[in-house]
């Protein structure tokens, strides 16, 4: 499991890479990062297999507590997951862009 910042999550953004929102529906439905697929917390486990493999994976929520949850299971199961730091709170601090 890695930490990045929310500059680290824009620029893989940019570049097209995996965001996984582990929040629940209604936090999802509020405004979440830009392509962002949701896979709540709980749902991880049963939803390892929708991931891609051998690419690295960034995983969001509210602050930060339930993406590191998420990444370090899936760390445990060979996923290049990497955690966002400040998570979308931070996100929407630094004026990036929220879909609805």
């Amino acid at each position: 499991m890695r930490y990045v910042t929310i500059h680290d999550l824009k620029s893989a953004v940019d570049a097209g890479a995996t965001v996984i929102d582990v929040r629940e529906p209604h936090e999802y439905a509020g405004g979440h990062v830009p392509g962002a697929r949701l896979v709540p917390l709980g749902t991880i486990p049963l939803r390892l297999h929708e991931l891609p493999a051998g690419e690295p994976v960034y995983l969001v929520c509210a602050v930060g507590a339930r993406s590191a949850q998420a990444a370090q299971y899936l760390s445990q199961r060979g996923v290049d997951a990497r955690t966002v730091d400040g998570g979308t709170g931070e996100w929407v601090a630094a004026g990036y862009p929220v879909e609805r």
